[in-house]
């Protein structure tokens, strides 16, 4: 996947609302607004190995969902295939010439590209 940053921001987005409330607050202390784990325990009111405890526990928790559920791997092999739809579309518009064959090849690609993703 990704750094371990982006792999939990990702995971958050998706599965974040699942976690509790406290693990919500934390996770977003934490990763979104960069509070080390001394700032968080001291604004929440606990120790710095409880904050520590309840960040892990809700990254592990993120990681199962991802693992049982796979949204956000489906939602970047998605991406991928979009990216190269337009890719491949750019190729066409910019095209010098028209040869009816190769059209024909790389928009039967993209009809392909768009059947995986639906």
């Amino acid at each position: 996947m990704y750094d371990k940053l982006v792999q939990i921001a990702l995971l958050f987005d998706f599965y974040g609302q699942l976690l509790t409330e406290k693990q919500i607050e934390i996770v977003d202390m934490y990763y979104n607004n960069d509070l080390s784990l001394g700032e968080i325990s001291e604004q929440q009111g606990i120790s710095r190995q409880g904050v520590y405890d309840t960040l892990k526990r809700a990254e592990r928790t993120l990681y199962q969902y991802e693992e049982k559920l796979g949204l956000v791997d489906r939602f970047l092999k998605q991406k991928q295939s979009m990216e190269k739809i337009i890719e491949m579309l750019e190729e066409l518009i910019d095209e010098d010439g028209y040869d009816r064959d190769n059209i024909k090849n790389k928009l039967n690609d993209i009809k392909e590209y768009i059947s995986n993703i639906i």
